[in-house]
């Protein structure tokens, strides 16, 4: 059975809401932030020496990384759903996403996270921050427009992998000016698996 170790108010939402999505069989193992310093507790680094959630275990595969747990899930258990078809234009196009997501895009949101406790320490960087923050909506957005999702006509693996993007962006109050993102993370939302993930989870109040 596919064990998706879930730490609250993190990146593991995404991972249940596409077995959602999937109508594949797993089950949940909880962990919850410790209330002060908001990481993750110890106990997830008995199933892996980093730490870090999400992570999956599926018989005798551990696998962590979003974008890896993603393409191991639709691969192993999608049976051709949520990606598009390999040798494709669009295929090509998700793979971007699948590592964007991680590789650019959540990095100056983190530096952002990371520099508001510094205080007035931090006050020379948050220029620089912002100028990428700002950037990386921008190109979101503009990817957006005219479109439902990010690569075809439905959400795929992509849409997963990405949807933690606008989750923090709202949670920083930076989504009203972005309309295309805003109506786009709705529309996940709305979708019966986002509630039944939601179900399961418990309370998901990232940019709430």
């Amino acid at each position: 059975m596919l064990t998706v170790h879930h730490l609250n108010e993190s990146r593991s939402q995404r991972i249940l809401w596409l077995l959602e999505e999937l109508g594949a069989p797993y089950e949940i193992k909880f962990y919850s932030r410790d209330s002060e310093t908001r990481l993750a507790p110890p106990e997830l680094k008995a199933v892996h020496p980093l730490g870090k959630s999400p992570v999956i275990t599926d018989g005798d595969n551990t696998v962590i990384e979003s974008g890896a747990i993603i393409d191991y899930i639709i691969r192993r258990h999608g049976g051709g759903r949520m990606a598009p078809a390999t040798g494709t234009a669009d295929h090509e196009t998700y793979l971007q996403w699948l590592h964007y997501g991680e590789g650019s895009a959540m990095l100056p949101l983190m530096l952002r996270m990371y520099v508001m406790r510094l205080g007035e320490a931090g006050a020379a960087l948050h220029p620089r921050i912002e100028s990428e923050i700002a950037n990386h909506r921008s190109y979101i957005e503009g990817e957006l427009a005219g479109r439902d999702w990010l690569v075809g006509d439905g959400p795929t693996g992509a849409d997963a992998q990405m949807s933690f993007i606008p989750e923090v962006l709202k949670a920083f109050g930076r989504l009203d000016s972005y309309p295309n993102m805003a109506a786009w993370i709705e529309r996940i939302h709305a979708r019966p698996a986002w509630q039944a993930a939601l179900e399961k989870s418990g309370p998901y109040l990232m940019g709430r």
